[in-house]
């Protein structure tokens, strides 16, 4: 069967779980799709064990049919950041722009080196000698928030107003830093950069000022080209080049398309709309674009769940399993607190701010995805017999499970505090 035919049937699928919630379950849509496809996987991977209806070898063949680093990082990932950025309200991503620039650099780039260093330290108890750089790399793909996942929940929620933005744009532009600082420590553990000071940082600033300068121009030429028609549905497809065209351009130019995404998603939700699209097109636009939104969250959240299928433990890997969550948890924890420190020195905040940035930083497809693109057979330890790939993928689904069922499915008390705090109810 075909990829297109395979993601077909399961994008079938998400949706079915999707509708089976709302008579059933009824919670959050995200969350229902990923723990309704985990539960599937489970089951299979049960009946292979028990030898009753063993779908197993055919659930790991179209799992692995599926290339996730193309799909999603090269793929659907411009579509999603797109909208995402359409639905930020420039002004109050104005009001909070220091607060989101340190969070999503500094705070990243903090995470990273903590969950970095203490995977190091982790697996020296485990008597394993693991080189630094790749545990930098499981620090790098799992410290971004995914905004993929945030936004689905948060906006669900409808955190107080000065949270909900620090969120949605920290991780809209977290997701972006955390992808150029993957990149960065991959080309130094595999791609022959020396690991300098000068050598790191002229890749990191390529990749991230040539995304956010490529994003600028994009939405230029957008911009000019949406307010040359009057035609509301070309309005429309034009937006569509963006995320497609305007994505691949940027992936195959070597800048950080996510943040190009990002920005041009701004530039189009908060200055073409009220003065490129017409009347018509001005209604239709987050109406389009949500649907998009939620039809790829749909699909990609259900091929997360059913990654289970892939994952074969070893006792070791359910010692890391179990550390994982509360090592990238406490890295979370003092990353946003940090930067706070600071912050609350020139204004006031919500009290559950922290803890709702902390428990809300949700990992998502943009992790697995990054798990999935590390080579195989190249992170070997032969003294051990262990491939760190399929000890990286594990941890990072263990955190990516974690956030979504239990973090996603125990937030609303906390947002429900926060908004009583803030005079919301």
């Amino acid at each position: 069967m075909s990829v297109y035919y395979t993601l077909c049937f399961l994008a079938a699928l998400a949706i079915f779980i999707a509708f089976a919630n709302q008579y059933v379950i009824r919670i959050q849509t995200t969350i229902a799709i990923t723990a309704g496809s985990m539960l599937i996987s489970a089951l299979m991977v049960l009946f292979g064990k028990l030898d009753w209806f063993n779908m197993g070898p055919l659930a790991v063949e179209t799992m692995e049919s599926i290339d996730f680093q193309n799909f999603l990082l090269k793929g659907i990932l411009g579509f999603l950041l797109f909208a995402g950025g359409i639905g930020i309200k420039l002004p109050a991503l104005r009001d909070q722009k220091w607060e989101i620039a340190i969070m999503a650099v500094f705070s990243t780039l903090l995470s990273t080196f903590i969950i970095g260093y203490g995977f190091w330290f982790i697996g020296g108890l485990l008597g394993w000698e693991i080189p630094l750089v790749y545990c930098m790399l499981f620090g790098a793909l799992i410290s971004p928030t995914d905004p993929i996942a945030v936004l689905a929940i948060v906006k669900k929620l409808k955190a107080p107003p000065q949270i909900a933005i620090q969120i949605e744009g920290e991780s809209l532009f977290n997701d972006g830093v955390g992808l150029v600082i993957f990149a960065t420590v991959f080309a130094v553990a595999f791609g022959g950069v020396e690991p300098t000071f000068g050598g790191v940082a002229s890749l990191f600033l390529h990749e991230a000022l040539g995304g956010i300068l490529f994003g600028v121009v994009l939405g230029l030429v957008a911009h000019i080209m949406i307010s040359a028609t009057d035609d509301g549905s070309l309005e429309l497809l034009l937006t569509l080049c963006i995320p497609t065209a305007g994505f691949a351009l940027a992936n195959m130019l070597g800048v950080s398309g996510a943040l190009a995404m990002v920005v041009t998603g701004i530039m189009i939700g908060n200055w073409t709309r009220h003065s490129g699209f017409s009347e018509q097109s001005q209604h239709h636009l987050d109406h389009f674009w949500e649907l998009m939104d939620q039809f790829l969250n749909a699909l990609l959240f259900l091929l997360i769940g059913l990654a289970l299928v892939l994952l074969d433990l070893a006792w070791r890997d359910w010692i890391l399993l179990v550390i994982s969550v509360p090592l990238c948890l406490v890295a979370r924890f003092i990353s946003v607190s940090l930067p706070y420190v600071a912050f609350r020195k020139f204004r006031s905040y919500n009290k559950f701010s922290v803890r709702i940035l902390t428990w809300g930083g949700l990992r998502g497809g943009l992790a697995m995805a990054m798990a999935l693109a590390l080579p195989s057979g190249q992170m070997m330890l032969p003294e051990y017999g262990v491939d760190l790939r399929e000890v990286i993928l594990i941890m990072t689904y263990a955190v990516v499970m974690f956030s979504i069922v239990v973090q996603g499915m125990t937030i609303t008390p906390m947002i429900e505090r926060a908004k009583r705090a803030a005079g919301d109810y």
